[in-house]
C-alpha cells in the first residue's frame, strides 16, 4: 500500500520555498491491540460520570475543561476560549538556523516524520539535502501543528529529509536531580572495559537485527487461541544472586574470556553488573543480575493467520 501524506507543507530555506509532503515515519498499528470485553464476550464502552453523582453519565457535549490552580479549585475554559489562545496551524516550516548534525542530544527527540518533495519541489529539495549532507549540518525550524508551536530539526538522511519534533527544555528532566555518585574506576578497570567494548563493537546499527520477542509471543498465543489450543505460560526465571561482593576486575576478565558464538562478535547485550573493586569501601553486598536468554529463540516463525481486529 502506498504511503499516504498527512499534510502539504512549505519548507522555507532563505528566499527559497520548498513544497513538501509530510508522512508518518513510524507505524503505530504494528502494536498488538486488544479490545475490552465483558466475560460473555460483548464489547464495553467508556463513559464519564460525575464525582458528586456517580450515577450521572456526562456526555462529551456537556463537558468543559478546567485548570486546577489550587486544590479542588479550577479556572474554566470553553472550547471557543481555548481555540482563541491556541497556535494557528501553519503550512510553513520556517528554518531559523543550521547547526552541526550531532548538536541535538537525542533525549530531545520526539515524533519523527518523513518529508518528500511535492510538485515542482524536486530540485530545491535535492539541493537542500545535498547541501546539508556536504556541510554536516542540520536545520532548526519552527512549525505550528495541531494547536501547538514546535521546534523541529530537519536532517538529511540517505534517502531524503527527516522532520524531527523536538522537546522543549522544560519537558526534559535533568540527570543532576538524581545526584548520581561519581565513583572513579581504576586505570586497569578502564583498560579492561575498553577491551570488552572493542571486542563486541559493531560499525553500524542494523534495526533488523533486533526483534520484538514479546510481540512474537503474543501473536503466537493469538494463533494458538484461534486454533483451539491453550496458552502455555513461559517459565519465569529468577535472576541469580549471591551474598558476596563481586570483584569488578575479575568480572571484566571473565567477560573478555567468553567465546563469541559462532566465531562472530557477540551482540552488545552483556549482563548488568553492580560491584565494587574495593570491598572495604562498601558494607552492603551488591548483586550481579544474570542475563536472560530468550526462551523463544528456537521457536519457528509465527504462522500467518487471520487475527481478531477491532
Amino acid at each position: 500500500m502506498a504511503a499516504r501524506s498527512i499534510a502539504s507543507l512549505s519548507l522555507g530555506f532563505g528566499l527559497v520555498s520548498i513544497p513538501v509532503k509530510l508522512y508518518s515515519a513510524t507505524e503505530s498499528s504494528a502494536t498488538v491491540r486488544f479490545n475490552l470485553l465483558t466475560k460473555d464476550g460483548s464489547r464495553v464502552k467508556q463513559q464519564y460520570v460525575s464525582e458528586k453523582d456517580p450515577q450521572l453519565v456526562v456526555p462529551r457535549s456537556e463537558m468543559i475543561k478546567g485548570y486546577e490552580f489550587e486544590k479542588d479549585r479550577y479556572v474554566l475554559f470553553t472550547a471557543e476560549e481555548l481555540k482563541a489562545v491556541e497556535e494557528s496551524a501553519s503550512h510553513a516550516v520556517d528554518i531559523v538556523s543550521f547547526i552541526p548534525e550531532k548538536a541535538v542530544d537525542p533525549i530531545y527527540y520526539d515524533k519523527a516524520y518523513f518529508l518528500a518533495p511535492d510538485k515542482r519541489g524536486g530540485k530545491s529539495y535535492s539541493l537542500l539535502k545535498a547541501a546539508m549532507r556536504d556541510s554536516g549540518r542540520c536545520a532548526l525550524a519552527r512549525w505550528a501543528w495541531k494547536g501547538k508551536q514546535y521546534v523541529v530539526q530537519v536532517r538529511a538522511a540517505e534517502d531524503g529529509l527527516v522532520l524531527q519534533q523536538l522537546l522543549y527544555a522544560d519537558e526534559v528532566r535533568s540527570m543532576k536531580d538524581l545526584e548520581i555518585e561519581d565513583v572513579a574506576p581504576s586505570a586497569a578497570e578502564v583498560k579492561l572495559a575498553l577491551q570488552l567494548i572493542d571486542q563486541i563493537s559493531e560499525d553500524s546499527y542494523d534495526p533488523a537485527q533486533f526483534v520484538d520477542e514479546e510481540k512474537k509471543r503474543i501473536l503466537k498465543a493469538i494463533d494458538d487461541k484461534i486454533s483451539g489450543q491453550q496458552v502455555v505460560a513461559t517459565e519465569e526465571r529468577e535472576p541469580s544472586s549471591s551474598g558476596q561482593i563481586i570483584d569488578l576486575t575479575e568480572m571484566l576478565k571473565a567477560s573478555l574470556a567468553r567465546p563469541a558464538a559462532g566465531g562472530a562478535k557477540r551482540p552488545a547485550r552483556s549482563a548488568p553488573v553492580a560491584a565494587e573493586s574495593d570491598a572495604g569501601e562498601r558494607k552492603g553486598a551488591k548483586r550481579a543480575t544474570g542475563a536472560r536468554k530468550s526462551a523463544q529463540e528456537a521457536e519457528p516463525a509465527v504462522p500467518v493467520r487471520a487475527r481478531a481486529r477491532k
